[in-house]
């Protein structure tokens, strides 16, 4: 009876571990922002923008320094609305802006000026 008794405890406490909440981990520094997307693009999405963009034949921004996500745009860089086409076929950036630099296409949210994606 006692071997039921401990199974049954046994089984009660996987069970509660299992259930009990999961603790969100904060980050070891938070005034480090983490550098996050908003917008997620497929490869294939990638590819129809960077072969959009490349037939607009664009000057690159003069500021060609190496960005990310998160970044904010450089101040003497100025941004320009994603083209109708490109917002058709890639719809969830065609509220966004972008801009070239030498090797990157850069997607900057219109909100917060900040970086969301960069396309190499």
């Amino acid at each position: 009876m006692r071997r039921i008794e401990w199974r049954f405890g046994l089984v009660a406490a996987a069970a509660l571990l299992c259930a009990a909440p999961a603790h969100t981990q904060t980050p070891a520094n938070p005034e480090v922002p983490t550098t996050t997307r908003t917008v997620n693009l497929t490869l294939e999405q990638r590819h129809v923008i960077r072969e959009l963009v490349r037939d607009l034949k664009l000057t690159p921004a003069a500021d060609d320094s190496k960005v990310a996500a998160g970044d904010e745009v450089p101040s003497k860089v100025q941004v320009q609305p994603i083209p109708a086409l490109i917002g058709q076929k890639v719809p969830q950036i065609k509220s966004h802006r972008f801009y070239v630099t030498q090797h990157q296409i850069v997607i900057v949210d219109p909100q917060d000026q900040k970086v969301v994606e960069v396309i190499e």
